[in-house]
């Protein structure tokens, strides 16, 4: 059985939302630490994938539309692997910089499963939501 898809190749799509990466670390587990009951992640791989409205826009561009990407980001390394997965993607965007502001990234270590999140999540000044 196959899922016929409509042609979306002329639609034209603008997404205006939160813009965020989702960085994800596969790890090994062999041990407990020694300071907590806690599981110790030996990371043995790392990815990084366009999260809430960037993941939006990837996703409908995938079906083959056109999409324009709106969003508000930070002044800091999570914006600039952002920008170059929404321009590896071919997604065209314009990305509001905050040079005061926090990227928002979600942090999430796996091993099989998903273990543990960590967001990073500290919002904008009023005048750059603007």
């Amino acid at each position: 059985m196959s899922i016929q898809f409509p042609d979306f190749s002329k639609a034209k799509v603008l997404v205006v939302g939160d813009v965020m990466l989702d960085r994800y670390f596969h790890g090994d587990i062999h041990r407990i630490s020694p300071e907590a009951p806690v599981p110790v992640a030996r990371i043995v791989k790392k990815e990084d994938r366009l999260g809430g409205a960037s993941n939006v826009a990837f996703n409908i561009s995938s079906l083959g539309a056109h999409v324009k990407l709106l969003g508000l980001v930070g002044n800091d390394s999570a914006s600039e692997r952002i920008k170059l997965c929404l321009t590896n993607t071919k997604i065209a965007h314009d990305i509001l910089q905050d040079e005061q502001g926090t990227t928002i990234t979600k942090i999430r270590v796996l091993k099989q499963q998903q273990l543990l999140r960590l967001d990073f999540e500290d919002g904008f000044a009023d005048e750059a939501k603007q």
